[in-house]
């Protein structure tokens, strides 16, 4: 049976390809506002797997971009608000509604309204797509295609293009207009090879990656545990991190997916620890994700690469939820989990 979530995995190359150009315009506009407003820092925010864009680019592109989920700042907001300078603030949502959305956008109003905002969401109706900050702080909203506003639980093009999306305001190298297509055609004949994949459920998963890869890993970790109900239980790391404790989860139910990187240098550490992990434990599933590996990749040689390497779990995801007889769109069927968080109470700060 078709799900959304199935047809918004495959719809991903034909949206980058359709957003490519106006992307590209858009982004050149941010760019220059940006470096107009010279912010000392820019935070990366956002609630789970939007908070996950913002480890992806803060572990690639480096400098001065802090990841801060919003559910670390509207819970702990002495965290970063007491910070001095220009500050940009960076908020990815795919409703743009959510709880902890509001609420950071309530606390800028009260404790920073001088902090500069960029609102990146898939839903133009929203409180990010619609709302301005009280000034002096300027507030800027880039809002991705309807089509990425996933109708699915799980985020799956609205993760890849809100990141795609970020990169080309951040990145002055990256020119939307030819990496988005080149990245499609990558993408386009990958997908229906990962749907042909039979690999069975594993009772636990794990996903491994370095630098950028991490964060790649943490929500590949994610998606399988959302879409299987947390019937299949998920851990990520970095591929070195692994070794320090974590190792300990692997048994002989265990599948360890380990994200080999195109650089050559990064790549040696991958693999060696995906050999190490196949020879300690022979009755674990050690799958490698990367060029020339079990689930063969072709990079575009692009900043835009680890989107490729999220696609797998996001396949695999729904064919484990599918197998457990689980409502794909909505495993949790409206009861504990709902695709958008909502209820939280939301409490005043004082510095």
């Amino acid at each position: 049976m078709t799900t959304f979530t199935a047809e918004e995995i495959n719809a991903q190359p034909a949206i980058w390809r359709d957003w490519a150009g106006p992307l590209a315009e858009q982004a050149a506009i941010i760019r220059d506002w940006i470096a107009a407003r010279a912010p000392s820092e820019i935070w990366l925010s956002g609630a789970g797997t939007s908070a996950y864009i913002g480890e992806v680019l803060a572990r690639q592109l480096g400098g001065n971009l802090r990841p801060w989920p919003t559910t670390d700042l509207v819970s702990v907001p002495g965290l970063a608000f007491g910070v001095k300078g220009p500050v940009l603030s960076i908020q990815f949502g795919r409703s743009g509604d959510s709880s902890e959305s509001v609420g950071l956008m309530d606390l800028l109003d009260a404790h920073r309204p001088d902090i500069d905002r960029l609102q990146i969401t898939c839903n133009a109706a929203s409180a990010m797509g619609t709302r301005q900050g009280p000034g002096p702080g300027e507030t800027r909203a880039l809002i991705l295609p309807p089509a990425t506003h996933d109708r699915g639980f799980a985020m799956t093009s609205s993760f890849t293009t809100m990141y795609l999306s970020a990169l080309a305001c951040l990145d002055p190298s990256f020119d939307a207009t030819d990496v988005l297509p080149r990245l499609a055609d990558a993408a386009q004949p990958l997908l229906p090879q990962l749907w042909s994949i039979e690999h069975p459920r594993p009772e636990r998963a794990i996903f491994l990656g370095s630098g950028a890869l991490t964060g790649i890993a943490r929500e590949s970790a994610l998606k399988v545990l959302e879409l299987t109900a947390g019937q299949t239980i998920t851990q990520w790391d970095s591929t070195l991190g692994f070794r320090h404790g974590p190792k300990a989860a692997v048994d002989r139910g265990t599948a360890v997916f380990v994200m080999v990187s195109s650089d050559p240098q990064v790549a040696r550490y991958d693999r060696d620890l995906a050999d190490e992990v196949r020879r300690q434990f022979p009755d674990a599933d050690v799958v490698t994700i990367g060029p020339g590996c079990d689930i063969d990749l072709t990079p575009t040689g692009t900043s835009a690469d680890p989107v490729l390497y999220v696609l797998p779990a996001q396949i695999l995801a729904h064919r484990w939820s599918q197998a457990l007889g689980l409502p794909v769109d909505d495993p949790f069927a409206g009861r504990n989990l709902t695709r958008v968080v909502s209820g939280v109470k939301l409490y005043g700060w004082q510095p």
